[in-house]
């Protein structure tokens, strides 16, 4: 068999999927393919980095051995010196092509993401796979992997190390064509589902076969983040408020990247998904790449009871997914002033 010459690397996206660098860009990286020949034992060969822009597309700067080629990724930050791993692509002369997409609600585009209690969707597309009598078992089938990595309790991803995921499923695609595969919630382990934290990844292998080795087509993974709670403590169930009203603390734990989190007050009972009016000063926006807690003290909110009565003050998170409410407290407002007395007049 020839050598295959001038082989491209298509459409070398900078996606960077590392926690560590969902906020960071600019001078600070340098990015570069790495491609590394495999001889067909599946021995690593001559190797040859190339410098590259955040995205764009070139020429393979080797020609590609019998055995392929195995293309990798890579970007380095300068300050402080990391390296990070972030694709990697195998090509050879009859293997065929896979791509993974993954769908969640979270419109957020660095890197999929979504919350422990959310579906999402795995789309894997192939191309060129073979079905002749003839023709190599490897260029016939594709083996699929699904592993799922917990972070552990606060793990934010950062330096996770990928060799020590759990493989929980794995299955063959024989025809081209997508396919997908939709999951109602997280498969990650925990003794809490609504507060697991880790990364679940889907991979497309090449058949190991006399020329090629088993080699790494594509691969993507998503991360799962954990439902948000939160308190509302300075005032009680039932509490009647006869003067100001009294200071309140909010606590809320695990809120969701880009959400919000507020208080409102409405008059009447509590009634799910009534809109009330926002307490001044209790939002908190959280613009970070992974979840946050947050504590807040609440005053001067006495305008926004304009009567007597009953009312409630919802504790809310505004999300990718919707709005959820976290804590309530209905309380009675009770400010008349009764004065009791009698009038005696002396004739």
């Amino acid at each position: 068999m020839s050598h295959i010459t001038n082989k491209r690397i298509c459409s070398v996206l900078l996606a960077i999927t590392s926690t560590a660098l969902a906020q960071n860009s600019g001078d600070n990286f340098q990015n570069f393919v790495r491609q590394v020949q495999l001889p067909y034992d599946g021995s690593e060969g001559t190797v040859w980095n190339v410098e590259v822009e955040a995205s764009g597309q070139d020429s393979s700067p080797l020609e590609i051995n019998p055995g392929g080629a195995r293309f990798e990724l890579h970007t380095v930050r300068s300050d402080p010196f990391e390296g990070f791993l972030l694709d990697t692509k195998y090509v050879s002369a009859y293997t065929p092509v896979a791509e993974v997409a993954i769908r969640t609600e979270d419109p957020y585009e660095t890197v999929p993401r979504t919350r422990a209690d959310r579906p999402f969707n795995v789309e894997i597309t192939m191309y060129g796979l073979l079905d002749g009598e003839d023709d190599p078992d490897a260029s016939k089938k594709v083996k699929v992997l699904h592993h799922v990595q917990s972070y552990g309790v606060g793990g934010d991803g950062s330096g996770v190390d990928r060799t020590q995921a759990s493989l929980i499923g794995q299955g063959y695609i024989e025809n081209n064509g997508e396919y997908t595969l939709s999951y109602l919630v997280s498969s990650i382990p925990g003794s809490d589902l609504s507060k697991i934290r880790g990364e679940e990844r889907f991979s497309v292998y090449s058949i190991e076969d006399y020329q090629s080795p088993e080699s790494h087509l594509d691969s993507l993974f998503v991360q799962i983040w954990p439902v948000a709670d939160g308190t509302i403590s300075g005032i009680t169930d039932g509490q009647t408020i006869k003067f100001s009203a009294p200071t309140i603390t909010i606590a809320v734990n695990d809120i969701y990247p880009d959400s919000q989190v507020y208080i409102q007050a409405y008059a009447g009972d509590e009634e799910l998904g009534t809109e009330g009016v926002v307490l001044p000063g209790s939002a908190i926006i959280v613009n970070e790449s992974v979840p946050q807690n947050r504590t807040i003290t609440v005053d001067g909110w006495d305008d926004v009871i304009t009567g007597d009565g009953t009312w409630t003050i919802e504790l809310l998170t505004s999300t990718p997914f919707g709005i959820d409410r976290l804590d309530y407290v209905s309380f009675t407002v009770d400010r008349t002033i009764s004065v009791n007395g009698s009038v005696t007049t002396i004739d």
